[in-house]
């Protein structure tokens, strides 16, 4: 029994130990008010961001965000780039969630993003046809990469060359378990499920006995 207790207490730990990696103020609910909105420059920070090129803007109460009351234009005064260092472990897969929508005061319509991380990059597109500051039509999208460091940094960079970018929201970040670990979990869960259909079976029916 204490060999079965064990693997299931490993089986449940292990997603708990490789989901270590955070984005730090991923929902951008950290840092000054920006009041409608705040343009911050390379160099500047909107708390464990920083501005690596161009500008951004710091969104308030300009437009719906998609939580909280904050996200961010990739477009200040021009096509901007936003980074953030994040502890992994070197060799684990990680999955990155964010959602996109877009500046509809302006064009370009398709609004589009690189997301960089480690050896990994990706292109993402938002359709603003049909949106606007009150209903900005948010969508979830996914990018996945592998660490090759125990620092990796993660980018959200414009691809837009105007003042009207995509908008950023709710960056999250998540361990992807290797298929050795989900074999794992599953088997420590087999064996404690085993085990109990067992004790189950050898309980001895209550009788009852009339004089």
């Amino acid at each position: 029994m204490r060999s079965l207790k064990a693997a299931a207490a490993a089986a449940l730990l292990l997603p708990a130990t490789a989901n270590a990696a955070t984005v730090v103020n991923g929902d951008f609910e950290t840092g000054p008010n920006p009041g409608s909105f705040t343009t911050v420059n390379a160099g500047g920070t909107i708390g464990a961001w920083t501005v690596v090129s161009g500008s951004v803007d710091y969104i308030g109460n300009y437009w719906q965000p998609q939580g909280g009351s904050r996200s961010v234009d990739l477009n200040g005064n021009s096509q901007g780039a936003i980074e953030q260092a994040i502890a992994t472990v070197i060799g684990q897969a990680y999955e990155v969630t964010f959602w996109l929508a877009g500046n509809p005061d302006n064009g370009p319509e398709i609004k589009t993003v690189k997301v960089a991380a480690a050896d990994a990059n990706g292109m993402f597109t938002f359709d603003t046809f049909g949106v606007s500051r009150a209903a900005m039509g948010w969508q979830k999208y996914t990018f996945n990469f592998t660490a090759n460091s125990t620092s990796t940094l993660l980018s959200f960079a414009s691809q837009n060359q105007s003042a009207y970018g995509a908008a950023l929201d709710t960056v999250s970040i998540a361990a992807v378990p290797e298929p050795a670990t989900w074999a794992m979990m599953l088997f420590g869960f087999v064996l404690v499920g085993g085990a109990m259909r067992r004790r189950t079976a050898a309980r001895p029916a209550n009788h009852l006995s009339f004089a």
